[in-house]
Formats: C-alpha cells, structure tokens, sequence
C-alpha cells in the first residue's frame, strides 16, 4: 500500500524562518505565491521582466531577478519541463528545491545540489488557488529525490500543508513514478480514449445520427462529466444505482464486449518508451527547435477549423447557448 501523508503529518514549524522563492508566475507559480503567502510564507517571487512580473508586483509580492533564487531557503521551480535545465540556478550545496513535477529530477534535468522534492498536484494550475480559498485542497503526489539535510521529508510537507496539498492526502511517490504516470496518462491512455471516442462518432453517423447529438452526448449536455464526479465522490458502484435499469443492464452485460481487443502490448510499448529516458531526449530536441512539431501537431488537430466546429455547437447547445446558427 502506497503512504498516505496528511495535514497531521506536516510541523507547520518547519517553515519558520525559511525564506520561499518561487519561480514562475504562471499557472501553478501564481497559486503556490498566494497560497504560501496566505499561509503564512515568507514568498519572493523570482522571475523575468516581463508581464508575469508585473502582475506579482501589482499583488504585492516582492520580486526579483530569476539569479537571486538560489539565495533562498526554498526554491520552487514552477516553470515548464523543457525550461528548467535553462534556469541560472547554479549548484546549491544546502536548501531546498521543489518541483510540481517529476520529469525533471527523475529524467536528469535538473542538477542543484542540495535537497530535492516534489509536490505535484493532481490539480490544474488555477484550481491549485480555487481549492484553497475554498478550503478543501487537492490530492497530490509527494516526493523525496535527494536528502542531504536529512529534513528534506519534514519540509517538503510543510511547505505542502501552507499549499493545501495535505488537506485530502497526498500519495507518496518518487519521482521517476511520478514522471512516468504522468506522461502515461498523456500519451498512453489520452490517445486510446480519443481513438474511442473518433470511432464512437463514426459509428453513430453511421446510423443517421446528427453530430449534434453524437457531441452532446459525448461532451456538451455535462452528463459524462457529472457522472464521473459521482464516481469521485461515491464511487462506481454507488453511483450506477442513479442509472435506469435498461442502463445498468446495458452497461454490465456489455462489459466484456470488447475483451478480444488487446492494448497491453501497444500500451506496454509506449511505457517504456517513456520510462527508458526516450521521450525525455526527443522533448528536448523539439524544445531546440522551436517546438516546431508541437505547432504542427496543434495546427493539424486543434487548428481553426476545430475551434470553428466547437465554437458554432457551443453556441447551439449548451450554457453558451444563443439560438444562432453556426458560421
């Protein structure tokens, strides 16, 4: 069974007298900023001259040049993945870093020194904020990658109860089980449920569905969503007493429909490919180029004709409903 820390576990002391850089002031670095400034932190916000800089100085934060991070106690390195091995960190032979993501420590992108951890929400960025204020927190994964002080464990935790990262539990991870989860969702298990999804709809039209329907379904009446909450908050088994018999039956009898078909190895594959540090060497050439693949990817499948396609059904159906037709 996997270690379940919670607000018990983290000495709030732990924190006292310890200076707090965040880096980054974008969706995450924002909310870790407030959170642990709200919670009592002493935060300085370390970033570029740029917009994101402005902002922090306009919500009352001290800040400064990404350089002086290193000067801090506890640095939390909220930027993206590929811009980490960038930062002019430098080693640090004491202190504390953090980062909201495996990948890099468990890939060997980040070299420090010092003590390393995790605290990875299973959380959005915003939400990371939203949670707090709204007193409930969010699960998140918790990690130590190097130990230097031998109190890594006790800072990493109370730097996770300021955030609210304690308040449902967190589960205890390395952080190459973190990195590999993580891009597994993305990249395992994401595509295989689109490649359901495309098929779903090419079947129903098949059959003189309108692609209204097909998407409402699928999407837009908030059915699937909702249904899905209520498996977070009573689980699978309580939940499927709130559908019709004619549903339930369906559902149940049908489950081994699709037992012949095997994702296993192809799965397995892409695994492994993550795991063995590949995916890791190809990001940072595309990160070299400019991410010119990603900007072709996102043209081919989230391109204009996408967003115009989403746009019009959202206008026809759903809470932005106006009663106009699509363009």
């Amino acid at each position: 069974m996997a270690t379940i820390y919670y607000e018990s576990d983290a000495d709030p002391a732990a924190l006292a007298n310890q200076r707090i850089a965040v880096v980054g002031y974008g969706n995450q670095g924002r909310s870790w900023a407030l959170n642990l400034r709200d919670s009592g932190g002493d935060v300085r916000v370390c970033v570029r001259r740029d917009e994101t800089r402005a902002q922090a100085d306009a919500e009352g934060f001290e800040t400064a040049d990404l350089e002086t991070a290193a000067e801090a106690d506890i640095v939390c390195l909220l930027v993206p993945d590929d811009a980490i091995p960038e930062l002019p960190l430098g080693e640090r032979a004491n202190g504390l870093t953090i980062v909201a993501s495996g990948y890099s420590p468990a890939f060997g992108r980040l070299r420090v020194g010092g003590d390393v951890g995790m605290i990875a929400p299973r959380m959005l960025g915003p939400e990371v904020r939203s949670c707090y204020e709204e007193g409930v927190g969010f699960i998140s994964a918790i990690g130590v990658h190097a130990d230097v002080s031998g109190r890594a464990l006790a800072q990493i935790l109370s730097v996770a109860r300021a955030l609210g990262a304690l308040r449902q539990g967190a589960i205890e991870l390395t952080t190459r089980q973190e990195a590999v989860l993580d891009l597994a969702v993305e990249q395992v298990l994401s595509p295989a449920l689109t490649r359901v999804q495309e098929a779903f709809v090419r079947t129903m039209l098949e059959h003189d569905i309108p692609l209204e329907a097909i998407m409402t379904e699928q999407i837009l009446s908030g059915e699937v969503e909702r249904t899905y909450r209520l498996v977070r908050e009573i689980g699978y088994a309580e939940q499927m007493e709130f559908h019709s018999p004619t549903s339930q039956y369906g559902q149940l009898s049908r489950r081994s429909a699709y037992d012949a078909l095997d994702f296993v190895p192809r799965m397995r594959e892409l695994t492994d490919d993550i795991a063995s540090g590949r995916f890791a060497d190809e990001w940072d050439a595309e990160a070299a180029s400019g991410h010119a693949r990603l900007v072709e990817l996102k043209e081919q499948w989230c391109g204009p004709g996408v967003r115009t396609l989403e746009a019009a059904l959202r206008r026809r159906l759903g809470p932005g409903a106006s009663g106009s037709d699509p363009v």
